[in-house]
């Protein structure tokens, strides 16, 4: 019962085809009949393949030979004697109405197959049109629920169907549907599997009520189905070679990290190793001024073991995100003091020059974190710079924001390089007389941008400036001023 309502419309459409067919056969007739005096059969019989041919190219085949049958008949019936019946008493009118039907069929199938073949050359240029606008989208796309996405909408404006479902497997399944709704309880109309060289990646349900789905119209959604195995298996490729690519770059990072940590490791190790050996195995007595100097080398690469670890946990910090900075107000001056305090012994082959003025508005900034910056900014210029050289430290206000300079007399660096002396292990001039894992810059970049700042680095006249700018407001509060009994004498 619901096969027949659904093919209602379609029949009640075929039926108004034959009416109105008939009812140009039946005008033609009643024109002919009016002139059928002055007519000769053999141009009546001419005239009434004009109205065949159209016919058949309109409706097809099948209206085509029933409305030649029928013109047949009202030819015998109204223009061949003896009129008003059937009957044909001159061999001539026989040979007319013969040739009359035979040539009326031959056209209608002439032109039922050029309608066809027409129709069929359509057909495939739509679909031609339909799979090029589906592989250009699809060509540029990697993720699987984009790629279902665009399936189902081009299944769903393809078929014009109640609803399209698509299944992919593999290790994340889902389940795309168009409309978003549950889909109908009764099986669907029409299941295309997505099929590639690895398997089946899931499939295609199209449930269609309005009417059946031709064979066209499946062998175009088994083309779109593997169009999309194309899609999927491109987009796994794709994603496997960027875990490849990431995995390579890692092994790589992994083991330029153990080489350089390593060799940085061995060396303040086989310093204490020897000083200790020297102080424990007593060939330095106790009141030998030797011993200060074993206890001081031992501090010092003491604390250059504990910068290098330090280092490398807070690029694993910045890496991960985790770098929080936990903001103050601190006053810069002490923050540069203590640091210069504690490096006294790294510096002391240099010539300092500080412009850090107490005067400065309070910076609200992390105390240890910006005592990191500047002890790598420090470290580097000094390791970088020949002895006797100036290294500068200099802070100013510049609108909002605190500038910071600290610039040595070094080498300058080639401007392509000046950007990528910031990234892991990046090491330009010095790189076989200077030790060091390469991350100091790194970190300092990390804990300047974690704070809303800028971090550059340039060349001068006399060497290499590294800058970097830290913002004075803090959470809407405007830049705070040391007050005057606190400033430091």
């Amino acid at each position: 019962m619901n096969r027949i309502a659904m093919q209602s419309p379609s029949f009640i459409y075929h039926i108004r085809q034959y009416l109105f067919a008939f009812a140009v056969i039946a005008a033609i007739t009643a024109i002919f009949f009016a002139l059928r005096e002055v007519l000769d059969i053999t141009l009546v019989a001419l005239l009434y393949l004009i109205p065949l041919g159209v016919i058949t190219a309109f409706w097809g085949l099948g209206l085509g030979i029933t409305s030649a049958l029928l013109s047949f008949l009202l030819l015998n019936y109204f223009f061949i004697k003896p009129y008003y019946t059937l009957a044909v008493h001159r061999p001539t009118d026989i040979v007319i109405l013969a040739v009359f039907f035979i040539v009326a069929v031959v056209i209608s199938q002439l032109v039922g197959r050029m309608q066809a073949g027409l129709a069929a050359a359509t057909a495939r240029e739509r679909e031609a049109t339909q799979l090029y606008q589906l592989s250009t989208v699809l060509v540029g796309l990697h993720d699987d629920r984009s790629i279902a996405q665009i399936l189902a909408v081009q299944v769903q404006a393809v078929s014009q169907g109640e609803c399209v479902e698509l299944s992919i497997k593999g290790t994340h399944p889902f389940t795309f549907r168009l409309p978003e709704m549950d889909a109908p309880a009764r099986a669907a109309e029409l299941i295309v599997p997505i099929q590639a060289a690895r398997g089946v990646l899931g499939e295609i349900k199209l449930w269609k009520t309005e009417s059946a789905i031709s064979l066209a119209e499946k062998r175009l959604f088994q083309t779109f189905a593997s169009q999309g195995a194309l899609a999927l298996e491109r987009g796994w490729l794709v994603e496997a070679e960027s875990r490849a690519k990431v995995l390579e770059e890692s092994d790589h990072l992994k083991s330029i990290l153990l080489s350089s940590v390593s060799h940085e490791l061995r060396t303040p190790l086989s310093t204490i190793k020897a000083a200790a050996s020297s102080l424990r195995g007593h060939e330095v007595s106790w009141d030998s001024p030797a011993r200060s100097e074993l206890i001081a080398a031992i501090d010092e690469e003491a604390d250059h073991l504990n910068m290098l670890v330090g280092n490398l946990l807070d690029m694993s910090r910045i890496e991960s995100g985790a770098l929080k900075p936990k903001r103050e107000w601190n006053i810069l001056s002490e923050i540069v003091g203590s640091v210069l305090v504690r490096m006294r012994h790294l510096v002391e082959a240099h010539q300092l020059e500080v412009d850090v003025p107490d005067s400065l508005p309070l910076v609200p900034v992390d105390y240890v974190q910006m005592e990191q910056v500047f002890t790598n900014l420090v470290s580097n210029s000094v390791k970088y710079a020949p002895e006797k050289t100036v290294v500068r430290v200099r802070a100013f206000v510049e609108g909002e924001s605190i500038h910071v300079l600290v610039g040595n007399q070094g080498p300058q660096v080639p401007q392509e390089h000046l950007d990528r002396i910031f990234d892991k292990f990046y090491r330009v001039t010095a790189a076989d007389r200077v030790t060091g894992t390469g991350l100091g810059l790194s970190i300092c970049k990390g804990i300047i941008e974690a704070h809303g700042g800028r971090i550059w680095a340039e060349n001068v006249h006399d060497g290499l400036v590294f800058n970097f700018i830290v913002p004075l407001m803090w959470e809407g509060m405007p830049p705070q001023q040391l007050p005057i009994d606190t400033e430091i004498e």
